[in-house]
């Protein structure tokens, strides 16, 4: 009988370590607890906050990993470095988040790999206990993005892996599919593991670098239009013009930051030029900076 056709129960346990997997564990609970750090920081949360959301962060989707496959006590609360890793990387947070800031390129290229390992080793964990190929792609997934979801949910944010149209649960997606696949076809290896955690790593940065997005809602017209952009094909308005795509909100904000110094500067002129005084008109404080686009 091949091991597709085995009930669960029944399947043997897999063994497959990456190289260096425990240093690179801890690596990765100590990023993804900096984001619950910055998060909290940003909430105005004092240090016993930051330290939990740090934690809650760091180890959030390992704990409920461990707790959908069995694996009880979880990680999370059992192996104390584990749990001092993630502690430590709130008090990192809490004295020096002004520095973490500056180094937010950084961060987005660690938090990539900490979402690759912890995908694969969340697939690979449920294969060891024998919970079938599709529980184990729903807790490699649940590994990779369960802390930030719970990060979110405790500040009260919507989590952003699901309205941002970020390419972050889609690479979990596919990596932890990739993973099953092998192990149902006895191709699982330390090389094909390591290509997993390759593949979904590349896939974030490449997403990152080239502002790759998730599609939202469908919309015809917007369909339309790139569609003509691209094919030269597409419905025209009324006017035979093929209807305009709306800016990005960045590009919109940009655009309207401009139109406001440009009206500023020509009201500063036209003073000048009459010999009046300053009448400080409603572009005399220049565009309001404080707002920011929305995004991801």
């Amino acid at each position: 009988m091949r091991r597709r056709e085995l009930p669960a129960a029944m399947i043997s346990p897999v063994h497959v370590d990456l190289p260096l997997q425990p240093v690179l564990e801890l690596l990765g609970v100590f990023v993804g607890a900096l984001s619950g750090g910055l998060a909290a920081v940003r909430k105005g949360f004092d240090i016993f906050g930051i330290v939990v959301l740090a934690w809650v962060a760091g180890l959030g989707g390992g704990i409920l990993r461990d707790v959908l496959i069995g694996a009880i006590p979880p990680v999370g609360i059992a192996q104390w470095q584990f749990v001092a890793t993630a502690c430590a990387a709130g008090l990192v947070t809490w004295a020096a988040h002004p520095g973490l800031h500056r180094l937010r390129r950084l961060v987005l290229v660690l938090d990539a790999g900490a979402l690759a390992l912890f995908t694969v080793v969340g697939t690979i964990k449920a294969l060891e206990y024998g919970v079938g190929a599709t529980a184990a792609v729903f807790a490699g997934i649940v590994t990779g993005v369960g802390g930030g979801v719970l990060r979110d949910l405790l500040t009260g944010e919507v989590p952003a892996v699901l309205h941002q149209r970020q390419l972050y649960a889609i690479p979990s997606l596919v990596g932890a599919l990739a993973l099953a696949v092998l192990w149902r076809e006895d191709a699982l290896s330390e090389g094909t593991v390591v290509a997993a955690v390759v593949g979904v790593l590349g896939v974030r940065l490449v997403a990152l670098r080239f502002g790759w997005q998730a599609p939202g809602p469908w919309d015809r017209t917007t369909a339309r239009v790139r569609l003509a952009r691209v094919g030269g094909v597409g419905r025209t308005g009324r006017s035979g013009r093929v209807a305009r795509e709306q800016p990005a909100p960045l590009l919109r904000w940009v655009a309207r930051v401009r139109r406001s110094r440009a009206a500023g500067r020509a009201a500063g002129e036209g003073r000048q030029s009459t010999g009046g005084p300053d009448a400080g008109g409603p572009h005399a404080g220049g565009p309001d900076a404080g707002g920011r686009p929305g995004g991801s």
